[in-house]
């Protein structure tokens, strides 16, 4: 198995550093990875681990937004750290206006299965097929789905539809065999999408793999390469991974964020349902793109500070208003939580005091 981890952010003095920028996550592909090793006795590897996944994965109590006129609502709290009496553990949620069903714009879906000999387990291809058919059965009026596959070459199966039962009836047909043609076959699957574009609609690629690509482009950048230029077009990914023993979660997450999607990690019909039935309308509708977050630390209040997680979605200062840097998008209703440890200006500190008097930091 394949995995990206990074580094644990550092601790930041906020005489130093006092402003913190971020890209939000929705992913929460990591929580259901992690669990899969949990469950069965083993310790994941460290690598594996985004704490921000593993604390978005839960919904929390925010208020939500009344109305599209304001599309967040903030919500911040604070408590002494459970594991440092010295801290405090600050709590930012945002929260994104669930736009109405009846309000929901068109979408234009193209489901991309890997039917590769590797997905040839139960915990793989017939659990794509079950969790796609969910999201067959959500589909409105207006929608339509459309079906590529790729195992050693690419092919359509299923022309767009609005028809749950067609849909159901092309996944049912699906049998795994073959290599892995991953490049060719998201160059079908945007291909399909642009042909059945919807302007001012939801134009999207929802990828379900192992990830093991082993034929033609398979290299994460040439595979970023086909997503970002797709992308620009107006058509975004989103990527549904499964299985196990060479699950490839390094190219799934990154492309995910690449295509201005989400990941998941799909270990059971439990969690198919949960992302693709009871969250379908998050995972699918975009409200707000490129969403990044700031935080001004006072120094007179807080002295230094650590953000737990989002290590792969830090951004310097000057990003923030440069639309050009890109950043996570959310969904309809979709949730976003960021918590920081901070140490108060009176409190024991992490960080030692300098040698030279004139480094040290003077207390207010």
């Amino acid at each position: 198995e394949r995995y990206e981890g990074k580094d644990i952010a550092s601790i930041k003095a906020v005489a130093q550093e006092p402003v913190s920028t971020f890209s939000v996550d929705v992913d929460t592909g990591s929580y259901a990875n992690v669990r899969r090793f949990l469950t069965q006795g083993q310790l994941p590897p460290a690598s594996a681990v985004r704490t921000e996944e593993l604390i978005n994965y839960f919904r929390y109590d925010y208020a939500a937004p009344k109305d599209r006129s304001k599309p967040f609502s903030l919500t911040t709290d604070m408590a002494v750290t459970p594991w440092n009496n010295d801290t405090r553990l600050l709590r930012i949620g945002i929260k994104g206006f669930d736009v109405p069903a009846s309000e929901r714009p068109a979408a234009n879906l193209v489901f991309l299965v890997d039917v590769s000999g590797s997905m040839n387990s139960q915990d793989k291809l017939p659990l794509v097929k079950s969790a796609l058919s969910m999201l067959a059965d959500r589909l409105g009026s207006k929608d339509k789905v459309s079906i590529v596959v790729y195992a050693g070459a690419a092919g359509i199966v299923l022309d767009p539809t609005n028809k749950a039962g067609y849909i159901k009836q092309a996944l049912d047909c699906l049998e795994a065999g073959g290599s892995t043609a991953g490049g060719q076959g998201m160059e079908l699957a945007y291909a399909t999408a642009k042909a059945n574009f919807i302007k001012g609609g939801v134009n999207r690629v929802i990828m379900a793999t192992d990830g093991d690509f082993n034929v033609g482009i398979s290299s994460n950048d040439g595979i970023e390469a086909i997503v970002k230029k797709n992308r620009e077009a107006g058509v975004t990914l989103t990527t549904l991974g499964f299985g196990q023993g060479n699950y490839n979660e390094a190219m799934m997450e990154r492309v995910a964020d690449v295509g201005n999607g989400n990941y998941s990690y799909i270990d059971s019909a439990i969690e198919a349902q949960k992302v693709l039935d009871e969250e379908m309308a998050a995972t699918i509708f975009t409200i707000a793109k490129d969403v990044k977050i700031q935080i001004e630390f006072n120094p007179q209040a807080v002295k230094e500070y650590r953000l737990i997680g989002y290590e792969n979605r830090l951004l310097a200062e000057e990003d923030f208003d440069n639309d050009k840097v890109d950043a996570g998008d959310i969904g309809s209703g979709h949730q976003v939580t960021a918590l920081y440890e901070v140490v108060p200006t009176n409190a024991k500190g992490w960080m030692p005091d300098r040698r030279y008097a004139e480094n040290r930091v003077l207390e207010p």
